[in-house]
């Protein structure tokens, strides 16, 4: 009798697992294939299942190329759906394997969803997130509870990720991180292509390194040769020094970055700004190229110098700072201003040298020569003095504008007290033509003197007494006796037409830069949601109530990404 019933019970559970494969199939409907060691039925539980349960080899489940092994599944016949419990393993050919603690799978819309400690793994990264949505039809995969992906060089954080396996894409959203032994991004928007390595990033984003930081709010950057640019409010710190542009390049290989466009470039060290429309920054060399309207601003004291010309060159560290400038360059600070074919500042010794045809305005004179030398008291901030070497020349127009006050010799020495000239001294070989006036300001006459060495005191910006040292030979002209011809030393030439009296006036003459055109970045594709239409609509019609995405996890993630999708920060098209 016991035979008969074991016997009855063995025919039964046979017929049990030939009704689940027996379904009549539907061509476009393939059925799921199921092996198992124990098959079960409790309609009162599980009306319309078969659970199927582990007992030497896991259940193992197939279906138009993907395979699914867990410890227990419950197996929906008239859905063709299945869920899985315990040491869930879901396979695609050899590109993808998904590890979890549950997991469903849908026959009918080839839909899967993972959850709890879920990792998936394909050649080239591993993801792991919490929560896992796969789209066998379109080939996509979503989360929304956080991921995080490892490939062969970086680790890819997001709470948003989803990845198009056909294009090998990934677009990961709000809060994302990229880091590897070089850098760390993080940005709010991050698209990602495996194959090339490129990264586009949009949005408030920053790329760390170990000796820069860039800032933008558009970019890309070639995770394999580390070099990128950055658009949109673009910026690049180096130690002490910030550079902005409209759109930078950098290399952070080679600690390089080039600046295009509404350059700034402020170093803090040195309390100074450089400007201009083209610059090219090398941090390994701590040096600094400029050009295309470059203008370099120093804080002193209470004041400003301004610096202009063709191109300007920053060197060295922050405490031995050099900047050099060539071709037609124009100075000004208030009460000075000055013009020379190069310049040379050194912020160690505060020296300025004028080079080749410089000329000086100190208030109302103008000194010329081979080279003049500024010198800046480094404590105060304040000049101190200043040289005039080889055919040093002042000239001063007379107070009534009727003549020239001349001092020529070889080396001229100034000195300044709170930035004003208020004594010269001029050596060897010297020449003056003064005119002498009362204090009605009355000509008395011209006299012209030459002399070892001469000094020259100002007052109120203007010369007031002239002091003449060893073999003195001169003459008091009275204007009638002196021709015009004669009033003139030889190499004077009045340029006070040129003279810089303004900030504007750095610029005159010049045409304003014609700007490279920058070519941007494209914007992202608006991709429809990964719960588009098409895909809510398959679900709801095939989908089965039995699905815990149906019931929780797919509602939510359906409100999760409409929210999104209002307050992504990602830039619109423009």
């Amino acid at each position: 009798m016991k035979n008969i019933t074991l016997i009855c019970c063995l025919i039964s559970t046979f017929w049990s697992y030939i009704s689940i494969f027996s379904q009549e199939e539907d061509p476009k409907e393939k059925p799921i294939n199921i092996q198992s060691d124990r098959m079960l039925m409790d309609e009162n539980k599980f009306p319309g299942a078969t659970i199927l349960t582990k007992v030497d080899k896991q259940v193992y489940m197939t279906h138009k190329g993907i395979e699914i092994w867990c410890d227990q599944a419950i197996y929906y016949k008239q859905d063709n759906f299945a869920k899985a419990f315990g040491n869930v393993v879901i396979k695609q050919g050899d590109t993808i394997t998904m590890d979890s603690k549950y997991a469903e799978y849908n026959g009918n819309t080839e839909f899967a969803y993972a959850s709890q400690d879920v990792q998936l793994e394909t050649p080239q990264y591993n993801l792991q997130t919490d929560t896992i949505f796969f789209d066998r039809i379109r080939q996509q995969a979503y989360y929304r509870s956080g991921g995080v992906i490892k490939d062969s060089s970086n680790t890819y954080k997001s709470k948003i990720g989803r990845h198009y396996m056909e294009k090998k894409q990934f677009r990961l959203n709000n809060d994302v991180e990229i880091t590897n032994d070089q850098n760390i991004v993080n940005t709010d928007h991050l698209d990602y292509f495996q194959d090339t390595g490129y990264a586009y990033v949009y949005g408030p984003s920053t790329v760390k390194g170990e000796e820069s930081v860039l800032y933008c709010e558009r970019g890309f950057y070639d995770t394999k040769t580390q070099v990128g640019y950055a658009v949109k409010n673009a910026k690049v710190d180096y130690d002490n020094r910030t550079v902005y542009g409209d759109s930078i390049f950098y290399n952070s290989a080679e600690q390089f970055a080039s600046a295009t466009n509404n350059i700034k470039v402020l170093d803090t060290a040195n309390n100074s700004l450089i400007k201009g429309h083209y610059a090219e920054v090398f941090k390994a060399k701590d040096s600094l190229f400029i050009t295309k309207r470059a203008l370099a601003i120093t804080k002193q004291e209470q004041d400003s110098v301004y610096i202009h010309s063709d191109t300007l060159m920053v060197t060295g560290k922050p405490e031995k700072r050099i900047l050099r400038g060539f071709y037609d360059v124009r100075i000004f600070k208030k009460n000075m201003s000055g013009k020379s074919d190069s310049i040379h500042v050194d912020q160690t010794t505060g020296y300025t040298k004028l080079l080749t045809n410089p000329i000086l305005w100190a208030q109302r004179s103008q000194l010329t020569g081979d080279t003049i030398m500024l010198i800046t008291n480094k404590e105060t901030e304040k000049l101190d003095s200043l040289k005039v070497y080889e055919n040093s020349f002042m000239v001063q127009q007379d107070t009534l504008k009727e003549g020239y006050n001349q001092v020529k010799g070889k080396i001229l020495y100034g000195q300044f007290r709170d930035n004003e000239l208020y004594q010269v001294d001029i050596d060897k070989n010297t020449e003056t033509i003064v005119y002498q006036r009362n204090d009605e300001q009355e000509l008395i006459g011209i006299n012209k003197v030459i002399s070892s060495s001469i000094r020259v005191l100002f007052e109120d910006r203007a010369i007031n007494d002239v002091y003449y040292y060893q073999q003195v030979t001169g003459t008091l002209y009275p204007e009638s006796e002196l021709p015009p011809e004669a009033r003139e030393l030889s190499g004077l030439k009045w340029r006070g037409d040129e003279k810089i009296i303004s900030k504007a006036d750095l610029f005159r003459g010049e045409k304003p830069p014609i700007l490279t055109k920058i070519q941007g970045l494209p914007l992202p594709e608006e991709d429809e949601d990964f719960f588009d239409k098409e895909t809510i609509k398959r679900l709801e019609e095939k989908g089965s109530e039995e699905s815990r995405l149906e019931a929780k996890d797919y509602k939510d993630a359906k409100k999760s990404t409409e929210i999104d999708k209002k307050t992504s920060t990602t830039p619109k098209v423009e």
